[in-house]
């Protein structure tokens, strides 16, 4: 490995800032586990490894972590992964394209921890297409990267202009169920159970094709995006009647969620 110079120093710190991972292109992430899995969907760049090419100075100068792992790798971004790892569907401007799968949508989700962990949840779960609103965290974001342990490599990742892009949906597919996560949704427990029995009236199996939008930490899905929504879902406390928290953790609501629904399509 060649050694490294200061001006490619300056740039992996660089990528830290997405203005500036917006204008090379590129993104970085850290440790040898999440180095290896992200080149198995995006193309490596440069690689740096302590006491091989870079020293441990120069590795902690590149370093967003408290702790570097001593492994720094620049990756070229893409809109989706490479081929052998894309998913079954295609999200445009013009639409969505259902073959079959769950695809999950995300309204405002700010937290990069949140969304890093809400990637690897989804990569769990086999669902393969994530689409985000504007508002929503880059997931080139170090600590994006890093929460997803490089599940970012088997994930499609698309950013639109969500009322937009919902209801571009709904008028090509008015049939599509879309759930949404809402505080005065219904019992998500119930709702699913009907939805089976219906589906398998219909030989259709809503839980294998549908949308499911989370919203935002603090607001929860958008008014704009509310309206959209086809089945509004809870996740009920326990037990009931008695007072707990106000809400779940984003991403612990996503896995629940995702996990009942890959239940059901296994039942």
């Amino acid at each position: 490995m060649e050694k490294i110079s200061k001006a490619q120093v300056k740039l992996v710190k660089s990528l830290q800032l997405k203005k500036l991972r917006d204008e090379t292109g590129l993104f970085v992430a850290e440790g040898e586990k999440c180095v290896e899995e992200l080149r198995k969907g995006f193309e490596l760049v440069s690689l740096y490894r302590e006491g091989e090419n870079a020293t441990r100075t120069e590795i902690e100068q590149m370093s967003g972590m408290k702790t570097p792992q001593g492994v720094v790798g620049v990756f070229k971004k893409s809109n989706s992964p490479q081929d052998g790892l894309t998913a079954k569907r295609s999200v445009s401007d013009s639409g969505l394209s259902v073959e079959d799968g769950l695809i999950l949508v995300l309204d405002g989700i700010q937290d990069p921890g949140n969304l890093g962990t809400i990637i690897r949840t989804c990569d769990w779960f086999g669902v393969h297409t994530i689409v985000c609103s504007h508002d929503t965290a880059d997931c080139y974001n170090p600590k994006v990267v890093q929460a997803t342990m490089g599940a970012l490599a088997r994930v499609h990742i698309h950013y639109v202009d969500l009322p937009a892009w919902l209801s571009n949906l709904r008028a090509q597919q008015p049939e599509i169920h879309i759930f949404g996560t809402l505080l005065d949704g219904k019992d998500m427990y119930e709702v699913l159970k009907e939805s089976r029995v219906k589906s398998q009236e219909s030989r259709v199996k809503s839980q294998e094709a549908g949308i499911i939008i989370m919203g935002n930490e603090g607001n929860g899905i958008s008014q704009a995006v509310r309206s959209f929504i086809t089945h509004p879902i809870r996740i009920p406390s326990y037990p009931k009647n008695v007072e707990t928290s106000e809400s779940l953790n984003v991403s612990v609501a996503t896995a629940i969620v995702l996990a009942e629904f890959r239940r059901l399509t296994e039942a």
